[in-house]
């Protein structure tokens, strides 16, 4: 854990660096079943910065849940009414699969701008997050690859302050004090790590113990940083067979997981997608 820093006057430094603030509002859409937003990776990098400056300014501030549905998350709803339940508290909920975009695009009025993978939000959040000071804590995979995430972030994006981390190998017994910890370095943003569903259970039992603007799952997205996890080449990406990739590369672990929720998410997207019907201030 690093030690606290004085903290940059609200606004002051996204002023200095030309920071523009997110729109008032984003429109959300149901998609596969759930709540989603639409926006796109810029829109969520501004909004990030805009909820996370504001909420300096209140002692009593609680994060935002920011979670991110793919065909997993959707199948998973779906099948889990706990799951669904503890999915549903996010505030910002942002398509990290390129299937939920093709749905949004095929069934609604108001598609989805583009995926917002967490992989790549995790560089954009932190380009960002480097030219207006705001602080992340990471948490999650191991003390290795959280500590070569934490030290390849901070040399790829100069300014960059991490403030604090931790692996992902603690019970729920340690959180009160995992929590006390976090919140005495006094992050903008709280990267969580952790394995599906633990990662969204944490967050939700958490969210009131812990002061800080965005709270954001983000699975494997450290090893993917240290390049311990490869992403599919580009036009599989495009093309919505990132998935494929990765089975091809883990088959044994992979397999049944996407045989039993592929279907399923394919099914809900079809039938559970609709237009938006609010917009989210």
């Amino acid at each position: 854990m690093g030690a606290a820093a004085i903290l940059p006057r609200a606004y002051a430094v996204a002023t200095e660096t030309g920071f523009t603030a997110a729109n008032d509002g984003y429109g959300e859409i149901t998609l596969g079943g759930l709540r989603t937003a639409c926006l796109s990776r810029d829109g969520m990098a501004r909004m990030m910065v805009q909820d996370c400056l504001m909420a300096r300014s209140n002692p009593l501030r609680q994060p935002k849940l920011v979670f991110a549905t793919n065909g997993h998350a959707i199948a998973l709803a779906a099948q889990d009414e706990a799951f669904r339940f503890t999915f549903e508290q996010a505030d910002i909920i942002h398509a990290d699969g390129q299937a939920a975009v093709f749905a949004s695009r095929l069934l609604t009025d108001t598609p989805i701008p583009e995926r917002s993978a967490t992989t790549d939000f995790i560089h954009d959040a932190a380009k960002i997050a480097a030219q207006t000071g705001l602080r992340f804590f990471l948490l999650g995979a191991t003390e290795e690859a959280n500590a070569e995430a934490a030290r390849i972030l901070a040399e790829t994006y100069p300014g960059l302050q991490i403030v604090g981390r931790h692996h992902g190998y603690f019970s729920e017994l340690d959180e009160d004090e995992l929590c006390d910890d976090i919140n005495l370095i006094q992050p903008d943003v709280i990267w969580v790590g952790l394995s599906v569903p633990r990662e969204y259970e944490f967050s939700v039992r958490n969210r009131s113990r812990l002061r800080a603007g965005w709270l954001v799952t983000c699975g494997g997205c450290f090893n993917f940083v240290t390049g311990a996890y490869s992403r599919a080449p580009a036009w599989m990406q495009a093309a919505g067979l990132e998935w494929l990739y990765r089975l091809a590369r883990e088959p044994r672990r992979l397999f049944w997981r996407y045989a039993v929720t592929n279907p399923i998410a394919f099914f809900y997207l079809l039938t559970r997608t609709t237009s938006a019907c609010c917009v989210t201030d």
